[in-house]
């Protein structure tokens, strides 16, 4: 290992306040795919970065049950995924400067890689694998625990405002449906205007909403046709 990258790894260490036992996984955690093939690495993170998206899960979903002893399941899912998903873990990854030290080709680190919120949320998926391997579950808990707290302390005072869009979002993304589409049309005066909104997925209309306003009718368009996919999983 050059002395470069020996000192990329320390710095990452530091960074998320985990001291590796085997420093080659924090190396295949930050070996993106286009640093693997051009320099005949024989494993990029994205198995790591499998294993670490079940930790995440499951760490989260420990943190909000007992937290929020009361919290019917429902919230909770709406809780775990406001703070479990690409960009709210690439605003995380960019806090701690994890950009910086992940290990790209030349042409995706040419096309603004290290800010890319996909691979930055893999990445930070991926330590978060790493560790668990390294040193088990306690100490991957406890990273999840130190990286995310904030963010669910955060979103607690606006459960009730966790968005159904973010969920349909997120499903779409899971099963490779494509960005979902919201159609909205308004009727009646200013101060007594109705909207009705449809949720089109893949192009077809899975949900419709009515609401007083615009960002109401389709958050509810957004929960049927969450509902509607779950139904048909």
């Amino acid at each position: 290992m050059t002395l470069e990258n020996e000192v990329r790894l320390a710095q990452c260490s530091a960074a998320i306040g985990y001291s590796f036992i085997d420093a080659d996984l924090l190396y295949q955690a930050l070996v993106h795919r286009s640093w693997q093939a051009e320099n005949d690495e024989a494993l990029s993170n994205e198995r790591l970065e499998f294993l670490g998206d079940a930790v995440l899960g499951w760490a989260v979903a420990d943190i909000a049950f007992h937290r929020l002893a009361d919290l019917p399941e429902g919230k909770l899912s709406d809780l775990r995924i406001s703070v479990v998903n690409m960009h709210a873990l690439a605003d995380i990854a960019r806090e701690i400067g994890i950009g910086e030290f992940i290990l790209l080709g030349k042409g995706e680190d040419a096309a603004g890689g290290r800010d890319k919120s996909s691979i930055l949320a893999d990445a930070l998926e991926a330590l978060i694998g790493a560790v668990y391997l390294d040193g088990g579950p306690e100490n991957a808990f406890a990273l999840v625990e130190r990286l995310l707290t904030g963010s669910i302390e955060t979103a607690i005072p606006n459960l009730e405002m966790l968005d159904s869009k973010t969920r349909l979002q997120e499903i779409c993304t899971r099963l490779n449906l494509g960005a979902p589409v919201y159609n909205t049309d308004g009727i009646g005066p200013d101060h007594e205007r109705i909207f009705t909104a449809y949720a089109i997925v893949s192009g077809k209309e899975l949900g419709s909403g009515v609401g007083r306003t615009k960002k109401a009718a389709e958050q509810v368009a957004a929960r049927i046709a969450c509902e509607s996919l779950a139904d048909n999983a």
